[in-house]
């Protein structure tokens, strides 16, 4: 990983579209300070494309894309993409899986929830799970005393025992079933909504995060930039992003906004 520091302007420059993170990348312990809001509506102003891409549910999702100064953002892990056109105040609701098939997960999810919380004592479903659509979210390091990575890796085993995906964010281990995950929908939501290829477009697109779920974001961006905190799970990722800023958490993404708008404007 590079220092954010050695960013050439030139890249800065062709960036037209910025991802992020939210859990321990905008927010620190829980919290969305002003200045990480700030930064997002700076970036949003400078008229680049800014999504946050994050694991919470689908009903935080409604309210970000509603009253956040963003342009739509991706939900629960990949399963759904949300976008509010203020003109017209239509939101619009993208999910990757058929209601049906949710449904049928559900009902699969919650059989796994049970075998999760009595493989790994002191885990807990988590507090936002009543507003999820898609996914199962196991707090291993939010609203409950912090386990550890070998007990958030043992509710991974659990999951995939059941046929399930799952990925472990700084808080939550999220296990869904299907093929969707945080880079596949970006992809599909860049394209669809912004005419964006993600692909032949790659290194026009920074993605801004912190954990291992991210992982598949920082191996397809090669501008992809880390928050200091990413260093915590260095040795238990398959993918590191390209640059990392000094400061943690929100600091390091203000710390990345402010470097991306000043090489822009020189």
């Amino acid at each position: 990983m590079l220092e954010l520091s050695r960013l050439a302007a030139v890249t800065a420059k062709s960036i037209r579209a910025v991802l992020t993170d939210i859990d321990d990348t905008l927010t620190d312990h829980g919290r969305l300070p002003a200045a990480a809001y700030a930064a997002l509506e700076a970036l949003h102003e400078a008229g680049l494309i800014v999504v946050p891409v994050t694991g919470r549910p689908a009903g935080w999702c409604d309210l970000i894309a509603r009253q956040w100064p963003v342009d739509g953002v991706v939900g629960e892990n990949g399963a759904l993409w949300f976008r509010y056109d203020d003109r017209t105040h239509h939101m619009q609701r993208v999910y990757r899986r058929p209601a049906e098939e949710r449904a049928a997960d559900r009902k699969r999810l919650d059989a796994v929830a049970a075998a999760a919380l009595a493989a790994v004592p002191g885990t807990a479903i988590a507090a936002d799970q009543a507003f999820r659509s898609t996914d199962l979210a196991i707090d291993y390091c939010e609203d409950v005393p912090p386990l550890g990575q070998a007990a958030a890796e043992r509710v991974v085993q659990v999951f995939e025992e059941q046929g399930a995906v799952a990925k472990i964010s700084s808080i939550h281990v999220n296990g869904w079933y299907g093929a969707h995950d945080k880079l596949t929908t970006s992809l599909s939501m860049l394209h669809e909504a912004f005419g964006l290829d993600g692909e032949r477009e790659r290194d026009r697109i920074v993605f801004v995060g912190d954990s291992p779920n991210d992982a598949p974001m920082f191996a397809h961006f090669p501008n992809a930039v880390g928050v200091a905190n990413v260093r915590d799970f260095a040795g238990r990722m398959p993918h590191l992003p390209g640059y990392v800023t000094r400061a943690r958490g929100s600091a390091g993404f203000v710390e990345f906004a402010r470097q991306l708008l000043a090489l822009r404007a020189d």
